[in-house]
Order: C-alpha cells, then sequence, then structure tokens
C-alpha cells in the first residue's frame, strides 16, 4: 500500500494540471450548442483512462455518451465494484457573476474554480488518479474496479437506465461506489447513507370561464385563487406536519444510533438560520434542524400562479389558479402511494364551485443503506484514515433517483462519499473544488478498494 500513497503524493502537481485540462472541456449536457463539446469531453476521457492503464470505451446512446473504463480482469473469482461519475456540468450562466470565466481554470486560495470542478469532474477524477496509482505501481487493489461515467446527469440520466439494463450481466458486482454528494466541513469527512425520495404534482382550480370584473361579479362566484390557498392551507398542522391521512403511516422512526450521530454535525441551530436567512426556523415539532432537512418527510409549494402579474393593479375575480408541488420522502414511502392519499385529501378539501385537476409529476423513491453494515464501516474507516479525523453519517435530504436504479437493476448497494464543501457553489456561479479534498479523497480510495476486498 505504501507505494501507492507514495505515487499520490508525489504526482500531487500533475493531477492539478490534469483535472484543469477536463475542467476546460465545456461538457454542458443541457444546451444543444456544446453537444460536441459533451462529445469531445467523453473522448478526452476515455483516452486519458486507457493512458493510467483502464480499458476504456465510449458508449454511443440516443444522447450523449457513457464511459465505462475497467481495471484488467484477473482470472478467478474476485470482488467487483463499480465507481460512477458524471462528465456533464451545470449550465455556466450567468457568466457576469464569475470572477472568472468558467470554463479556464483558475487556482486560488487552494481550491480551482470552474464549472464541474466539485459537480462532478473533480470527485470522480479524485478515484482514477487512486487507480492509477495501484495499476502504475503495479499493486494489486484486491478487487476488479469498472467505471461508469455518463453525460446526462444534469438532464435526467435517461440513458443510463436503459444502459444499465443492456449491460447488466457485465456490470453485475458487489457495491457501488458514488462521489456526488458532500461533507460538512474538511473535520468532518462523511459517509451518506440515506437520500429522500421524491413525488410531484401540479393542480389546478378551474372557476369562471374567463377573468371576471370583481365589482360586478365579485361575491356571486368562488375565487378560484382563495380556494386554492385555502386547500393548500389545510395541508399542513400547527406543529409542522403534513395534514393528509395515512402520510406518515410507513414512516421508519429514526434510531437512536442515528440521533446522535446527527447531533455531532457542525452546525448548530443558529448557525444554520443565518445560513438560509430567515428570521426563525420552521418544521416539524419533536425533531431538529439536522432531522427535519434529512430524515423527515414534507409537503411544499414550489410555485403559486393565478391572476394579474403585471404592474400596477387588475380587478379580476381569475378563471383559474395552479400550484406545484413537491413531496420529499423517506425510506418505506412509496411515491405513488403518497400522490394517491395528496390527490384523495385535495379532492376532499375542493369545494363544489370550482374543479379540480390534479396532473402526477417524477418520482423517486428514498434511498438508504444500514450505516452499521461492513460496506459503510469499511468506508467509515477509509475517511478516518485519510482526513484525519473521525467521519460522520450523513442523511442527505436532496433526491439522487439513478442510486435507487443501481439498486434495482443491479441489486448494490452504493457507498456515498461525498467531498464537497458548503461553500464549493454547486450549481452556481464560482462553483469550485477544494484541492485537500481532492487529494484526501484519492487517497481515501485508494484505502477503501482492499478494505472492500477483503469482505
Amino acid at each position: 500500500m505504501q507505494p501507492v500513497l507514495d505515487y499520490l503524493a508525489t504526482h500531487r502537481s500533475r493531477f492539478e494540471e490534469e483535472l484543469c485540462q477536463y475542467l476546460r472541456l465545456p461538457s454542458v449536457s443541457a444546451q444543444s450548442s456544446h453537444n460536441k463539446d459533451v462529445r469531445a469531453t467523453a473522448d478526452w476521457l476515455v483516452k486519458h483512462c486507457r493512458s493510467i492503464g483502464l480499458k476504456a470505451k465510449k458508449h454511443a446512446t440516443d444522447f450523449h455518451p457513457i464511459v465505462t473504463a475497467s481495471t484488467p480482469r484477473h482470472p478467478g473469482k474476485r470482488p467487483h465494484f463499480l465507481v460512477y461519475g458524471h462528465y456533464d456540468v451545470q449550465p455556466p450562466e450567468p457568466l457576469e457573476e464569475w470572477n472568472t470565466p468558467p470554463f479556464e481554470p483558475t487556482i486560488r486560495n487552494g481550491a480551482v474554480y470552474a464549472r464541474g470542478a466539485t459537480d462532478n469532474k473533480g470527485q470522480h477524477f479524485a478515484h482514477l488518479k487512486a487507480v492509477e496509482a495501484f495499476l502504475k505501481t503495479d499493486t494489486d487493489l484486491g478487487c476488479d474496479l469498472t467505471f461508469v461515467i455518463e453525460g446526462e446527469e444534469e438532464v435526467g440520466s435517461e440513458s443510463l437506465v436503459a444502459f444499465l439494463r443492456k449491460k447488466k450481466r457485465e456490470l453485475k458486482c458487489d457495491g457501488i461506489v458514488v462521489s456526488d454528494t458532500g461533507m460538512p466541513s474538511k473535520k468532518h469527512p462523511a459517509l451518506t447513507y440515506a437520500l429522500r425520495g421524491v413525488t410531484a404534482m401540479e393542480i389546478t382550480v378551474w372557476g369562471p370561464k374567463a377573468d371576471l370584473h370583481s365589482g360586478i361579479y365579485g361575491g356571486s362566484v368562488d375565487n378560484p385563487a382563495l380556494v386554492l390557498s385555502q386547500m393548500l392551507g389545510s395541508l399542513r398542522d400547527k406543529k409542522g406536519r403534513v395534514a393528509v391521512p395515512g402520510f406518515y403511516g410507513k414512516v421508519q422512526k429514526l434510531t437512536a444510533y442515528e440521533r446522535k450521530q446527527m447531533k455531532r454535525l457542525p452546525i448548530n441551530e443558529t448557525q444554520y438560520r443565518k445560513l438560509v436567512g430567515v428570521p426563525k426556523l420552521f418544521g416539524e415539532a419533536g425533531y431538529t434542524h439536522h432531522e427535519q432537512r434529512s430524515a423527515r418527510p414534507t409537503l411544499e409549494i414550489n410555485g403559486l400562479t393565478s391572476g394579474y402579474q403585471g404592474e400596477g393593479s387588475k380587478t379580476i375575480v381569475p378563471s383559474w389558479a395552479s400550484a406545484k408541488i413537491t413531496c420529499r420522502l423517506v425510506p418505506n414511502q412509496d411515491p405513488r402511494q403518497v400522490n394517491r392519499l395528496l390527490g384523495k385529501q385535495l379532492k376532499k378539501l375542493c369545494p363544489p364551485t370550482v374543479k379540480l385537476e390534479i396532473v402526477d409529476g417524477h418520482g423517486a423513491e428514498a434511498y438508504h443503506v444500514p450505516p452499521t453494515g461492513s460496506m459503510s464501516q469499511a468506508a467509515l474507516e477509509a475517511l478516518r484514515e485519510s482526513f484525519g479525523h473521525e467521519p460522520v453519517l450523513l442523511r442527505e435530504g436532496g433526491s439522487i433517483p439513478i442510486i435507487n436504479e443501481f439498486k434495482k437493476v443491479l441489486g448494490a448497494d452504493s457507498l456515498l462519499l461525498g467531498l464537497a464543501l458548503p461553500d464549493d457553489n454547486l450549481h452556481s456561479p464560482n462553483e469550485k473544488f477544494d484541492l485537500d479534498c481532492f487529494h484526501n479523497g484519492a487517497e481515501m480510495s485508494a484505502r477503501l478498494w482492499p478494505k472492500l476486498a477483503e469482505l
């Protein structure tokens, strides 16, 4: 193992230069003007993977290519693990808010600034450098590895789902490692062991056939905006609980171990309130702000529209009102069932003076891997050794739907070992990646594979 660690230490500067080469490629998957750049990035990645000793291939899809890269397979039965990442990036706009151009990587204050630096090029590149260290020093990893790096994560990963099903046999594995989440600080490296799921719907309340003069007709017809507001206001009680019968029916309680681990997280209630910029926090009674934002289900209004929105006043009874709603879900909650329960309650709340239209949207189940399991414990040990601090366990409030697809299609659990810091500006101007996290992440990856192989 020491030759691997020595190699990582010796080649730190070159790794940073190569990462900057990678970041210069504007692989914006959402903008058709960058389609050629996305393909060029896949080509660069294939070439780079081959240069470090991996067997790499670009797979064409109906949209953007998928890159796979595998270590040389050893004879006999060995554990096989996947490393997932994505080479596509978010659009860089608004460009005027960047201190330096988004695709001209700049290193300052110990971090590299560029679009995609943390999300996700830098994070999976750390894993590639770890594997390079094994291959170039002729050190056995103890297992076989396959990288699956896609170009559509920022636009829904549609091609990857079909790819997993098509390549199910050759991608069969004992586990998956993903670095696409974060850690609270460099002193708090983290294993994310749970993700919330999500379900979405849009509702519209229809009233009169057209906007009506509120002086002539107001008071004789129901106002769709008021009706919708009253309906939505009834979906949450004063204690912050979702007032939909059956909503909490399958929700598992947090264990004492989980609640103890969450108390170790560094951001206290006052710091969190200042971070989000509100006069006072609000959430489900009986839970901390960490638990509320990551381990409890929610109902949120994401958009609310009705009537006149222009300058000045316009005295009308609007003909319709609509709202976009999402629920964040926890393990055991079924997105389709939650939508049915919510739809049933909305129909019950809707008066006969208007018509209600409900359109279901996207959904994804929550994800959970036991934090006390052997794979999780191996990951925590690798984090501890590489970062030099006791790691924390996280439940992430957001959703990564592809993690569920890995579980469904390949039957394997994922270890979410994020290297991003809270101020890395993911999806925002001046995105960055801390270079200590990059190099410590490469060491973490190097220490991880022998530990997983032993299991």
